[in-house]
């Protein structure tokens, strides 16, 4: 009897192994979606505990307001965005190509003070706009390439609604029933990884939670600053830049690319003033969100260095589609924080904000 019992180990091992591949075999399509459906109640769940107290234990009720939260958030504007992104750049290609045609543009004014090169762009571009030939040419070449991978992006985006709304529906049971499956998660790590269980279990908490506030909330944030600052300059396309605000915060100096680019528009239709006061707005308000609210926010949880977040928000995107950018961080900050905690090495980006904040 003893002598059979490793055999029978390792049947019961090769049996949990291959019964786990066949699920996440299963689950590959809808794995994008159940990761970041896990990332937002970890990140969420001590919000949800208190409103469940409010509502005298009515967890279906409690679990279908945060997932109503989640749906007012993030899909409904992003799905806005995606619905009309489509007509937008069809419009704005067609507006160009009709200025094309009657030949209406004309370089700016300010082009030719630019030292050495600005009198010879200008005339380039003055013998560019005479020729109507050259400018179908050239619109052949650039402007069509531009609007398919424009429709590209929508059809990305509109992917990710679909990816957001699966998640938002897999957090409805998340909330609803995550007392029962934390429990099943706790004594299970605890019959695979013994003592260091729960502190494993800690870490990966506070990690995802920290990731994740950093993240969205300063993202949002910064969202909503620009879009108040894009409408008081009055520049077009207010939620469509918005958003894009939002995505390129997930990456290191990406919000300064279009508040940047909305300031040189205004400029480039005269409006200096408000191309000043975009200018202003977005160098203070809108990326001193991320200088203040970030580190207020990772303070809760863990920081990511640089490298990570970046491969992580384009890993991400490449492995899961749009949702993969908020996926793709938090997985590398799980692994290096317990990858950190393991080695017992203390992380000296935490260490350095830590430091910042109590200053």
């Amino acid at each position: 009897m003893e002598q059979q019992r490793p055999g029978r180990n390792y049947t019961r091992i090769a049996m949990v192994i291959l019964l786990t591949l066949g699920c996440l075999y299963v689950l590959r399509p809808f794995l994008p979606a159940i990761l970041f459906a896990a990332a937002v109640a970890i990140s969420s769940w001590p919000l949800y505990l208190r409103l469940l107290t409010r509502l005298n234990g009515q967890r279906t009720i409690a679990a279908l307001t945060m997932t109503l939260s989640l749906t007012l958030l993030f899909i409904i504007p992003l799905s806005m965005v995606a619905y009309n992104l489509g007509d937008d750049v069809a419009r704005g290609f067609g507006e160009l190509r009709l200025l094309i045609e009657h030949r209406e543009l004309a370089p700016p004014t300010w082009l030719r003070d630019i030292p050495l090169v600005g009198p010879s762009v200008e005339t380039y571009l003055n013998d560019l706009i005479a020729s109507r030939e050259q400018m179908l040419a050239l619109a052949q070449r650039m402007l069509e390439p531009a609007r398919h991978w424009l429709v590209k992006g929508g059809l990305m985006l509109g992917t990710g609604v679909v990816q957001m709304s699966l998640a938002a529906f897999v957090s409805f049971f998340l909330y609803r029933d995550g007392n029962g499956l934390l429990s099943i998660i706790e004594v299970t790590m605890r019959k695979v990884m013994g003592e260091g269980a729960d502190s494993i279990q800690a870490t990966v908490s506070q990690t995802v939670r920290g990731v994740m506030y950093g993240l969205l909330g300063t993202a949002l944030a910064q969202a909503i600053v620009a879009a108040i600052g894009f409408a008081i300059a009055g520049v077009p396309a207010v939620p469509l830049l918005s958003v894009l605000i939002f995505l390129t915060s997930l990456i290191p100096f990406g919000p300064p690319l279009v508040w940047g680019g909305a300031a040189l528009w205004l400029f480039a239709q005269g409006e200096t003033g408000w191309s000043i006061f975009m200018t202003v707005w977005g160098a203070v308000l809108i990326s001193g969100v991320d200088n203040v609210v970030r580190p207020m926010l990772i303070s809760r949880g863990s920081s990511l260095p640089f490298l990570l977040t970046l491969l992580g928000v384009l890993g991400g995107l490449i492995a899961f589609g749009f949702i993969g950018m908020f996926i793709g961080p938090v997985l590398l900050a799980v692994g290096y924080s317990l990858m950190s905690e393991w080695t017992g090495t203390e992380d000296p980006i935490v260490k350095h904000d830590e430091e910042r904040i109590v200053e």
